[in-house]
C-alpha cells in the first residue's frame, strides 16, 4: 500500500459494508487516508514485517481491496484481515488474496497459527474463512469497539 492509494483507501473504508462490519475509522479526506496508511499498514510492516496490502487486478492493476496480517493486542496470534470494494464481491478475490497471504505467513514468516474475526452477521466473510479452512473458535467481544465478534482459527 502506497500513498498514491489514498483515494482508494478513503473510498473503501467509507463503503457501507466496511462501516457496518469493520467500523468507522474516521477517514474522510485524502490526508486522513494517508495518515491511516502511515499509522496502520506501514506501522505494522515496520514493527512486524507484515500488514495489510493493496490487492490489484492481475491484468488491469485496478485496486480491488486490501488483505493481510495484523497483530491486535487482544489476540494471541496474528489476524487475517480483508476487505474488498463491493463491486468486486463474489468473484473469488478475497479467497485468492487470503491464500497468498497465508502461504507467505507460513513460508516466509514461519507463522504457525492465524486467527480471524468477523461480526456475527458478516456471513460472506465467514464463508470465505471456512473455504480457507478456518474453524470457529468462540464468541468474543472486541475490547476496542465493544461489539460481538466470532473468532476463527487456522493452523498452518
Amino acid at each position: 500500500m502506497q500513498m498514491r492509494d489514498a483515494a482508494f483507501v478513503r473510498d473503501l473504508v467509507n463503503q457501507p459494508a466496511w462501516l457496518r462490519f469493520i467500523g468507522d475509522r474516521g477517514v474522510r479526506t485524502l490526508a486522513d487516508a494517508r495518515s491511516y496508511i502511515r499509522t496502520g499498514p506501514w506501522a505494522m510492516y515496520a514493527q512486524r514485517g507484515h500488514g495489510l496490502c493493496l490487492v490489484l487486478h492481475e491484468t488491469s492493476a485496478q485496486p480491488l481491496g486490501i488483505c493481510g496480517l495484523m497483530k491486535r493486542d487482544y489476540l494471541d496470534d496474528v489476524d487475517l484481515g480483508f476487505a474488498f470494494a463491493s463491486q468486486h464481491w463474489g468473484q473469488g478475490y478475497a479467497a485468492e488474496a487470503a491464500r497468498a497471504v497465508l502461504h507467505d505467513a507460513k513460508q516466509r514468516l514461519g507463522i504457525g497459527r492465524v486467527l480471524a474475526t468477523t461480526t456475527p452477521d458478516n456471513h460472506a466473510s465467514q464463508a470465505v474463512l471456512q473455504r480457507l479452512g478456518f474453524q470457529f473458535v468462540q464468541h468474543m467481544a472486541s475490547p476496542d469497539a465493544g461489539r460481538a465478534l466470532h473468532l476463527y482459527g487456522l493452523n498452518l
